[in-house]
């Protein structure tokens, strides 16, 4: 009788543990903060990688690609239309010619984060030469 005691205070520690934990564990999720830019720029070039490198140019959006060019600065309108719809936005005029791209409406919950990392890749303004 004694064992069964012990084993059943054992079992009552374990599940209270355990229920700790849980608690714990939505609480601490429920803390986390969202997205923050430098992860929101991590998705964003695994998403790159990943869904554009193929073509475009792997390493560098602002490169034209073996068959797609560069992407760097891409705007959230052509993301838009290109990526889920392939299509092009009214009055865009093509860097290419060609017709390889598939639509990837998959990717829609993900192209703020690709917007995100191509806006960063893009070159920045002009620096004046300092004098000399």
């Amino acid at each position: 009788m004694r064992g069964q005691k012990r084993r059943g205070q054992r079992n009552c520690i374990g599940l209270a543990a355990l229920a700790l934990c849980g608690a714990l564990g939505a609480w601490a999720c429920s803390q986390a903060e969202p997205d923050s830019q430098d992860a929101q720029l991590r998705r964003g070039a695994a998403i790159y990688r990943i869904s554009c490198g193929a073509c475009h140019h792997a390493q560098q959006p602002g490169r034209a690609g073996p068959i797609g060019p560069p992407l760097a600065g891409a705007s959230m309108a052509l993301l838009e239309a290109k990526v889920l719809r392939n299509e092009y936005p009214p009055g865009y005029q093509p860097l290419r010619d060609t017709n390889s791209m598939i639509a990837l409406p998959h990717l829609a919950p993900d192209l703020p984060a690709l917007h995100a990392f191509l806006q960063a890749a893009a070159p920045g303004p002009a620096t004046a030469a300092p004098p000399r």
